[in-house]
């Protein structure tokens, strides 16, 4: 599913967010990418989300070649997949569901079949009795869940997440944790950027470790302790 072979990412003033990065992740697997703050973590997700292009190396995603990609075929390669970030991200002025509903919309899915996916996403996360309601009169771990909604409805091949529990007490960022379990039980990759020790050892899935933009480490779930 996801293939990075010798990926460096510079920016102006040449400071290197990541260097000669080389992994794989298998479709259908659930991994986690962990380092100190600054170790390139949010970097790789905006990679593989086509928010940032690699400045050598190359990253392969479902059979395509990211650093190749034309920018106008961007949008149909992020409808394939879904982001969750720390901060929600979402549109305070409109509904749980108008938010959940905006991929949809964007990509052009007749309304009928809208409805059914909205529907179909907060149940998922446990808010369908929530759609009329604005995000401001939600709980931060309702948001969040809103969130994984929004990601999840056009029900993408890849799922990845950016400190998703950031903010959120320890019970909660479980239950939000949960909620990716199923999505990845469900056939979708899922990839988790988290500095949440405590967490990622409770999990018990891969994880990959960064050091100041390099890998320093590649552990399989059972060598998690």
């Amino acid at each position: 599913m996801i293939h990075f072979d010798q990926v460096s990412k510079r920016y102006a003033g040449g400071r290197e967010a990541l260097s000669q990065l080389s992994f794989d992740v298998a479709a259908g697997e659930m991994a986690f990418v962990t380092g100190h703050s600054g170790a390139g973590k949010s970097t790789l997700l905006k990679l593989l989300g086509a928010i940032e292009r690699p400045s050598g190396g190359s990253i392969m995603l479902g059979g395509k070649n990211l650093a190749r990609l034309r920018r106008r075929d961007i949008p149909r390669l992020r409808r394939n997949i879904g982001m969750v970030f720390q901060d929600h991200r979402l549109l305070l002025e409109r509904t749980v569901y108008a938010n959940v509903e905006l991929p949809l919309l964007i990509g052009g899915t007749a309304v009928r079949e809208r409805r059914l996916q909205v529907r179909r996403a907060l149940q998922k996360v446990g808010l369908l009795a929530y759609e009329q309601q604005l995000p401001d009169s939600l709980s931060a771990g309702e948001q969040q869940r809103v969130g994984i909604a929004r990601a999840i409805v056009t029900q993408p091949s890849l799922l990845i997440a950016d400190e998703p529990t950031g903010n959120l007490d320890p019970q909660l960022a479980v239950d939000i944790m949960g909620l990716f379990v199923e999505v990845q039980t469900a056939g979708t990759t899922v990839l988790i950027a988290s500095h949440d020790l405590p967490l990622i050892k409770r999990m018990k899935r891969r994880v990959i470790v960064l050091d100041h933009g390099h890998l320093v480490a590649d552990l399989a779930a059972r060598e998690i302790l």
